[in-house]
């Protein structure tokens, strides 16, 4: 029997295995996949994320949603694990709908959630390169965090209100939502049991009025330092809060825990969100090294640098430039701190030690340097290519 032509059972049915699956990919084959190049015309629309808060009083219906998307998501992990051991085959999202097919009503979804939660699964399994993907779990202390997708069309702006599955949800509709179609897009939850709508809309590109190029040196005295003298000051939010914070875990104050964590995150987010937008508006060109949190996370300055939020502010400067239709780079910024921007010469300081040093004087061309607005002139150079080879900065 074929799957496209098999009749789903109710989930759980132990000879489901035995279906034939007509598009399941066999686990040593091959695979060829196809990359849509936009053209000139669909550039002029760019693809934008608005999250809005749901109001409190929908959270047991959403939380039992999500205990509902849980038990799919959990079923068919275990249903892939049984093809990949059995027979040796990599089900596809189009294998897995039939065995999910009529199960919306007696759970409680749309027919189409079925479907992405279907296409989620293949999609992180494939990304993490596992047989069998974690559970998610409805209820302890390592609870999964709420999670509902929603599919293109299956959400929609109604009665002031955001319209799914046959149930309005009141939101606190800070976008104009009315003003939007709704794309695909989910219902999350966050640490504090807070739910909130994020869906996909098409927006046209508004292009700014910014002039020139800037570049920018990532670090931990000033977490941003500009090519032009600005910078965005590391207010160290983290380390603010560190005391009230230990004195909630000590407490076992599990909800002043989570607050605490919500204040620091917020408090970065606006403050790297109000820094980026001023950069996004006064340039044309944006120009960032490629310091890696990572790696350093990995040294004793662990709790700095996740303080500093370096990650968080390369993604938010990227997407911002995209919907402004600026340029934004990411270049090697290796020599960038010892190199003089004015001459080229490798007279700066270097090691660990040379961390201390925030001026210096360059022995070749007698220039005074602050240490980070050099290194940030630098990678303005470099995102231009206007460095050559024989001064130390390799040319990318």
């Amino acid at each position: 029997m074929r799957a496209g032509k098999h009749l789903a059972p109710i989930l759980g049915d132990e000879d489901q295995m035995d279906v034939e699956f007509k598009n399941a990919v066999p686990s040593c084959s091959d695979s060829l996949f196809g990359f849509h190049r936009p053209n000139i015309f669909e550039a002029m629309k760019q693809t934008k994320t608005l999250k809005v808060r749901v109001k409190d009083k929908h959270a047991a219906e959403l939380n039992r949603m999500a205990r509902s998307v849980n038990f799919v998501w959990n079923y068919l992990n275990e249903l892939s694990s049984r093809a990949i051991r059995e027979k040796g085959l990599f089900l596809s999202a189009y294998d897995m709908h039939p065995y999910t097919k009529g199960a919306g009503k007696d759970l409680g979804l749309h027919s189409q959630t079925l479907q992405c939660i279907a296409a989620e699964y293949v999609a992180r399994r494939k990304q993490f390169k596992k047989p069998r993907l974690n559970w998610r779990k409805s209820g302890g202390v390592r609870r999964s965090l709420g999670w509902i997708p929603v599919n293109t069309g299956a959400a929609k702006w109604k009665n002031g209100q955001v319209f799914h599955n046959g149930t309005y949800f009141k939101v606190w509709d800070s976008y104009g939502l009315s003003t939007y179609k709704f794309r695909a897009g989910s219902f999350n939850e966050d640490s504090r049991g807070r739910w909130y709508f994020n869906v996909a809309v098409e927006v046209d590109v508004q292009p700014t009025l910014g002039q020139g190029a800037v570049g920018i040196d990532l670090g931990l005295k000033d977490v941003a330092t500009c090519s032009d003298g600005g910078r965005l000051e590391n207010s160290r939010f983290y380390r603010r809060m560190e005391d009230q914070l230990a004195t909630a875990q000590r407490a076992r104050n599990k909800r002043r825990v989570k607050a605490i964590h919500a204040k620091i995150k917020n408090r970065r987010q606006d403050a790297q969100h109000k820094f980026s937008r001023k950069l996004v508006n006064q340039y044309g060109e944006i120009v960032v090294g490629d310091v890696s949190s990572t790696r350093l996370a990995k040294t004793r300055m662990a709790k700095s640098v996740y303080d500093a939020g370096w990650s968080q502010l390369k993604t938010t400067l990227e997407y911002k430039c995209a919907h402004a239709g600026i340029v934004f780079k990411v270049v090697r910024e290796t020599n960038t701190t010892r190199a003089c921007s004015s001459c080229g010469s490798l007279s700066g300081p270097q090691g660990v030690n040379g961390l201390r040093v925030r001026g210096w004087e360059c022995v070749e061309c007698g220039v005074l340097h602050d240490r980070d607005v050099n290194a940030a002139r630098n990678i303005l150079s470099l995102g231009a290519g206007r460095c050559p080879q024989e001064v130390g900065i390799p040319v990318l």
